[in-house]
């Protein structure tokens, strides 16, 4: 499952799934440019990873993602793997919910995602190869309280994965999806126990998830090994959703 030399591109690589992605595809000798929101977090990637990449984008800047891409490939050396981790999260239930906070979830979730995949794409075609895989989230197949923005922009990840890779399967392009539970990470640790508790309950494995759990499926995914997987949405949650 070789991933060495293979130029890539993360984002949201500050957060806990983005940092173990980080981690699994610099051990796996690929060249990794990192890019968030958190100019301290991606130093601190610096640090740890001497020879990593790293550019501070805000993907809510549009016009600006065709630019983002073009600098990243050419400092890359080309794009082999793009992985769309970013997203935010603004809760409410649906009666509460503003439209700007609807909006602003699409727009970080969504509309980024099919921004960075079209110009990506235009980089991939030139090398006749690629691989996007796209983090979408257990909500957007079950739904879930207080978060109907956020669940609608997950969803809509996994069928515009499934049309791009209609699109490009003859281009040798592989897109897929990987579909994380409740994962270890600073935003569930900050759960209230009690809550954690009922989650867990509801997991037939009986245990959150870690963030290397989803990288080695991302890893997975973005090899070889899967060159005849495409359009597909690979669940990382235990046991607590089965499609």
């Amino acid at each position: 499952m070789s991933l060495k030399n293979k130029k890539v591109i993360i984002t949201g690589a500050t957060g806990g799934i983005g940092s173990s992605l980080v981690k699994k595809f610099i051990d796996s000798g690929s060249l990794v440019l990192a890019t968030g929101t958190k100019e301290d977090k991606l130093s601190n990637l610096k640090s740890e990873f001497n020879n990593i990449l790293t550019e501070k984008f805000n993907l809510s800047d549009h016009k600006n993602v065709e630019m983002f891409i073009e600098n990243a490939s050419n400092k890359l050396g080309g794009l082999d793997i793009l992985i769309n981790n970013a997203g935010i999260t603004l809760d409410n239930i649906s009666i509460r919910l503003t439209e700007e906070n609807w909006k602003k979830v699409l727009d970080i979730n969504l509309t980024s995602t099919f921004l960075m995949c079209k110009f990506a794409i235009k980089k991939m075609l030139k090398n006749k190869s690629g691989k996007i895989i796209n983090i979408t989230s257990i909500v957007g197949h079950t739904g879930n309280l207080g978060q109907a923005n956020y669940s609608a922009s997950k969803a809509g990840i996994v069928a515009f994965s499934k049309s791009l890779a209609l699109e490009y399967a003859k281009k040798n392009i592989n897109i897929n999806c990987v579909s994380p539970g409740f994962i270890k990470t600073e935003m569930t640790d900050k759960i209230n126990e009690e809550f954690k508790k009922m989650l867990i309950s509801k997991i037939p494995s009986g245990d959150l998830g870690t963030g290397e759990d989803v990288s080695n499926c991302v890893a997975f995914l973005a090899s070889d090994m899967a060159n005849y997987i495409n359009g597909e949405t690979i669940h990382v949650n235990g046991g607590m959703y089965m499609s």
